[in-house]
C-alpha cells in the first residue's frame, strides 16, 4: 500500500513537470535578452518541452506497466534532474531547446507512474483522497510555476556568479536539489507495482500517436512566430489523416487480440470519455490564460517578474483550498460540484475582464486579486473531481495506460491553449492594444468555461 510519505513523494514527482511547463513563461524575456533568442526560438523553448512531454506520456505509462512503476519513476526523475541541470547551464538558445526537449521526455517517463501507482496501491476512501490531492497538486503546480518563476528571475541575479542570466537559469537549476530529495524518498517509500499482464510496446500506435500530436501542436505553437510558412499548413492538413490512421491501427490491433497503445475498450468507459471531454476545454482555457496573463502583466503593465508571478498567488491559494474541500462536497453533491465550479470560474473571468477594461492604468496585485481568486476557487472545484471521474472505472492492470491517456489529453490541451489563445492575444495586440486584446482573449476563454459547464451536466451524478 501507498503510505503518506510515498504519496507525498509521487505527488512531488507530479508537481515537477507541470511547474516546469509554466515556470518559463515569466523567464522568457530574460532568456531572450541573455541568449538573443528571438520570438521563434522562445516558442521552441516552450513548445519543445510540451511536445516531447505530450507525445511520450502514453508510452511512459505502458513502459511503467511493463517494467515496474517505481523503477520507471526513479529513472524518469533522475533524467529530469540531469536535463534540468543541462537547461540551467545551456550556453546558447539551441542547446537550451535541445535540453528542454529531453526534459519533456524525462517528464513523460515520470508522470504517468504517479497516477498508475495511486490507482494500483490505494483503495476506497484512501484512493479518493489521493486522487483529490493529485488534482490539487496538478492545479496548484500550474499556478505556482509562474509564481516561483517570477520570484526566482527577480531574486537570483542578486546572489549569483551568473549575473543577469542567473534569473532564468535558476528556474531550471532549482529542480536539481528537489530531484535528489525525491529520489531518496522514492527509493524508501514508494511501493513497486506493475501490470499482472504486461503488454509489449505498440510501435505502430506509438509512432502514429506521435505523428498526430506533432502535426497538430507543432504548427500551432510555432506558426505565428515563424510567419506561418508552408510547412505549418501542410502539417495541419496532415493531422486528420494521421489521427484517423492511429484510430484504425489501434482498432485493428484490438480486433486481432493484441494490446494497442490506447485500447478502444478503455475509451468505451463512459466515465473516462465524458471526463476527458471536460478536461480538454478546461485545460485549453487554463493554459492559454496562464501564458496571456504573463505577457500582459510584464509587457502591458510593465510589472517585474516577481510582481507578475505573485499576482497569481490568490488564484493558487483559492485553488488549493477548494481542492481540499472537494472530496467532502462531492460526497454530498456529486458531480454538480463541477458545474458549480465552472459557474464560479466564469464569474472570476468576467471580473478580470471588467477590471482590465475599467482599471487598466495602474492595475497591480491588489486590483487583480478578486478576479484571480474567484477564478481559482472555481477551477479548484473542477479539476480534481475531473481527474477522479476519468480514472474511476479504469481497471488496475491498465492504470498506467489510463493515466497516460489522461495526462496526454491534459498536456496536449494545455499546449493547444497556449497556441490558440496565445496566438489570438498576440495577433490582436497591434490593432487593439494590450488592454483590449486581453479583454477579448478573456471573453474567448469564457466560451471554453461555458462549454465545460454545459458538458458537466452530462456527467454521472456520483463519482466512483
Amino acid at each position: 500500500m501507498l503510505g503518506a510519505l510515498g504519496l507525498f513523494t509521487v505527488l512531488l514527482g507530479a508537481a515537477l513537470p507541470l511547474i516546469d511547463f509554466f515556470i518559463v513563461n515569466v523567464a522568457l524575456p530574460t532568456i531572450d535578452r541573455d541568449l538573443d533568442a528571438g520570438p521563434a526560438m522562445l516558442e521552441l523553448v516552450v513548445a519543445g518541452y510540451g511536445l516531447a512531454y505530450a507525445v511520450l506520456l502514453v508510452l511512459g505509462g505502458r513502459l511503467g506497466d511493463m517494467v515496474g512503476r517505481r523503477r520507471l519513476f526513479l529513472i524518469g526523475m533522475a533524467a529530469f534532474g540531469i536535463t534540468s541541470l543541462a537547461c540551467g547551464l545551456a550556453p546558447d538558445a539551441w542547446t537550451l531547446v535541445g535540453a528542454r526537449v529531453a526534459q519533456g521526455a524525462a517528464a513523460a517517463l515520470m508522470l504517468p507512474q504517479v497516477l498508475a501507482t495511486i490507482q494500483a496501491a490505494t483503495r476506497g476512501p484512501r484512493r479518493a483522497r489521493a486522487m483529490s490531492l493529485y488534482g490539487a497538486t496538478a492545479g496548484l503546480s500550474m499556478v505556482a510555476g509562474q509564481i516561483l518563476g517570477g520570484v526566482l528571475v527577480a531574486a537570483a541575479p542578486m546572489a549569483s556568479v551568473f549575473g543577469e542570466s542567473a534569473g532564468w537559469r535558476s528556474v531550471f537549476l532549482v529542480n536539481v536539489p528537489v530531484v535528489v530529495v525525491g529520489l531518496i524518498l522514492a527509493a524508501r517509500a514508494v511501493p513497486e507495482t506493475r501490470s499482472d499482464r504486461p503488454a509489449p510496446v505498440d510501435v505502430p500506435g506509438t509512432l502514429l500517436l506521435a505523428l498526430s500530436l506533432i502535426t497538430l501542436l507543432a504548427p500551432l505553437t510555432e506558426g505565428r512566430a515563424a510567419g506561418w510558412p508552408l510547412w505549418t499548413w501542410l502539417s495541419l492538413a496532415l493531422f486528420p489523416f494521421s489521427a484517423y490512421a492511429f484510430y484504425r491501427v489501434e482498432r485493428r490491433a484490438d480486433r486481432l487480440g493484441r494490446v494497442p497503445l490506447v485500447p478502444p475498450s478503455l475509451l468505451r468507459l463512459d466515465s473516462l470519455r465524458r471526463g476527458l471531454a471536460l478536461v480538454v476545454p478546461f485545460s485549453i482555457g487554463f493554459g492559454g490564460f496562464m501564458f496571456v496573463i504573463a505577457v500582459a502583466l510584464q509587457q502591458g503593465l510593465r510589472l517585474g517578474p516577481a510582481a507578475a508571478g505573485l499576482s497569481l498567488a490568490p488564484m493558487a491559494l483559492a485553488f488549493f483550498g477548494a481542492s481540499l474541500a472537494g472530496p467532502r462536497l462531492v460526497r454530498r453533491y456529486g458531480t454538480r460540484v463541477v458545474t458549480a465550479g465552472g459557474l464560479i470560474q466564469a464569474v472570476g473571468v468576467v471580473v478580470l475582464a471588467l477590471t482590465a477594461h475599467y482599471a487598466w492604468q495602474g492595475l497591480g496585485i491588489w486590483g487583480l486579486l478578486p478576479g484571480v481568486a474567484i477564478a481559482g476557487l472555481g477551477q479548484g472545484l473542477q479539476l480534481p473531481v475531473l481527474f477522479r471521474i476519468v480514472l474511476s472505472d479504469v481497471p488496475p492492470e491498465k492504470a498506467g495506460v489510463g493515466g497516460g491517456v489522461m495526462t496526454t489529453t491534459q498536456q496536449a490541451a494545455l499546449a493547444l491553449g497556449v497556441a490558440t489563445l496565445g496566438t489570438l492575444f498576440l495577433a490582436l495586440v497591434p490593432a487593439l492594444g494590450m488592454r483590449d486584446a486581453l479583454v477579448v482573449t478573456l471573453l474567448a476563454q469564457l466560451a471554453a468555461v461555458a462549454l465545460t459547464v454545459g458538458l458537466s451536466l452530462r456527467l454521472p451524478r456520483t463519482v466512483g
